[in-house]
């Protein structure tokens, strides 16, 4: 969103755009020619790569300390648990994201 787009990925593919972490949802944006910021090139490093989870929250990975640190940082942050950063969530399901402006 607000694209409406829609992607399906393969597996055996990974990594595709080869940034932030593989099968993350900046690695697959990039690899579908989705345009997403990533100034630091997916290293979490900058929340450029900031999402907002619509749908699916429980197929992405966990979110970790240093994601959870910089995630904080954020003053565009709607709300801590639907804010991710598109460089180290990783999909292992059917999601829904928003790219916020």
């Amino acid at each position: 969103m607000p694209l409406n787009v829609t992607v399906e990925v393969d597996d055996e593919k990974y990594p595709l755009a080869d940034h932030g972490k593989p099968a993350s949802l900046l690695d697959i944006a990039l690899a579908n020619h989705i345009h997403l910021e990533h100034n630091c090139g997916g290293s979490c490093a900058c929340t450029t790569c900031h999402i907002v989870v619509k749908e699916g929250e429980e197929n992405l990975s966990e979110m970790q300390s240093d994601e959870e640190d910089r995630s904080n940082s954020t003053r565009r942050r709607p709300s801590p648990s639907h804010s991710r950063l598109g460089c180290q969530a990783i999909v292992r399901g059917n999601v829904v994201v928003e790219i916020p402006k």
